[in-house]
Order: structure tokens, then C-alpha cells, then sequence
């Protein structure tokens, strides 16, 4: 088990812990992590488009999440680099501007390093005021020393996937995708982190997986 002894807090494997995600990674043990996914909840599309409609018509389920600020993340990252073991893997999800402009810098002080990306197609049509989005991008980090044939088993996974996500929250994402991610760089058992788990999609990828789950979410879980 990776909890802290001691911690006194209810934070529960396989299960969707209502927590804040900071203090859930507080209470993990230093370098004892495999593999963690990342989806911050930053406001990069809607900031950037402008579109003018939160809270009226496509923005609403977006806007209405508590957003994090640069600060904010730069502190998960932080955090998640301690969390994970030498050569553990953090899966960061992106969209188009933050991928542009760069992550590079939310690495800095950290043993993190970027060092692959997956394109994820998601089969439909969204926002847009010149090209209509239809992708988001899975930034694939991993911590020194960087090895690859030893800690990567699938060497089969595409960097484009496609894939219906299954919508029960405004940042649905991939359970196949995310499921051979997690075979790839875990085995059965381990624990897989999600420290902003939105709709629990990881969660559902580690069932399929037979590896063990612990995460949560600010708005979204058990008390």
C-alpha cells in the first residue's frame, strides 16, 4: 500500500475519493508509484477562443469545474514527481494551445522529462473558429533515469488513436487507450494514481486491467 502511515485522512484504494488531488498526493509515499495520469483542469481552449457562451450552451459543463490555475498545476507536477518511482510514467493530458506554447517549463526542478506524445482522435467534431478541434494530446513524461525496453512492455500502441470516449463528464477520456498505457508500464496489482480523476475513466481502465486504483477528485466522489 502507498498511503503514509499515519495519514489520517479516508483515502481508499479503488475507490472515487472526494479529495483535493493535492493533498490525496500529499499522502502517497515518496517514489513508490508507477504510473500516474494527469488531466488538469485548465481553461486553455475557452480562454483562448473566446466564444463568449459559459454557462449557456456547449461551455456550461466545462466552465462550471473548478479551474486551476499555472500555479496549481506546477504544484501537481511537483507533487507527482515525487510520488513516482525512478523511471515511473506520468500520462499528461493537453490541449492544442498548451501543447504550442510549450509544457517544458512545468518541468522545470523536477526529474520529469517529456519523451513521447499520443494524438487522441476522438471520432467527432468540436469547437473552433478556424479548424474545428477534434483531438487532444497525451504528453508521455517519465522520471530519471529514462528507460524504455525495460519499462515499456507494448511497443504496438500508435501515436494516433481513435476512440469514442464514453461522455459522462465534460473531460471524458479513453478508457482502451488509457487501459494499454497502463499494461504497458505496469503490472497486475500496481497502483495507478489520478489525482484529478474528473470522470473516473482511469478507474475503469485499471478494472479492465486488474491493477489497483487510487485516486479522486475536488467535486466528483465519496465522502
Amino acid at each position: 500500500m502507498s498511503i503514509k502511515q499515519g495519514c489520517k485522512l479516508n483515502i481508499k484504494i479503488n475507490r472515487k475519493n472526494k479529495i483535493d488531488g493535492l493533498v490525496l498526493l500529499d499522502n502517497i509515499e515518496l517514489n513508490s508509484i508507477k504510473c500516474v495520469f494527469f488531466d488538469p483542469q485548465y481553461r486553455g481552449v475557452l480562454d483562448k477562443l473566446s466564444y463568449g457562451n459559459e454557462g449557456v450552451s456547449r461551455g456550461k459543463g466545462r466552465s462550471s469545474l473548478t479551474q486551476m490555475d499555472e500555479k496549481t498545476i506546477l504544484n501537481f507536477i511537483k507533487k507527482i514527481d515525487k510520488c513516482l518511482c525512478p523511471s515511473g510514467y506520468l500520462f499528461l493530458w493537453v490541449d492544442k494551445f498548451h501543447l504550442v506554447e510549450g509544457v517544458n517549463p512545468w518541468f522545470k526542478g523536477t526529474s520529469l522529462q517529456c519523451v513521447d506524445m499520443i494524438v487522441w482522435d476522438k471520432t467527432k467534431i468540436g469547437m473552433g473558429y478556424r479548424t474545428r478541434r477534434k483531438s487532444e494530446y497525451l504528453v508521455v513524461v517519465q522520471k530519471a533515469p529514462l528507460k524504455a525496453k525495460s519499462t515499456w512492455t507494448n511497443h504496438a500502441i500508435p501515436d494516433v488513436w481513435s476512440e469514442k470516449a464514453v461522455k459522462n463528464h465534460p473531460h471524458s477520456k479513453p478508457i482502451e487507450l488509457q487501459s494499454e498505457l497502463i499494461k504497458s508500464v505496469t503490472n497486475k496489482g500496481d497502483i495507478v494514481v489520478d489525482p484529478a480523476s474528473g470522470g473516473y475513466s482511469v478507474f475503469e481502465a485499471c478494472k479492465l486491467t486488474n491493477r489497483t486504483f487510487l485516486g479522486g477528485d475536488i467535486e466528483f466522489g465519496e465522502e
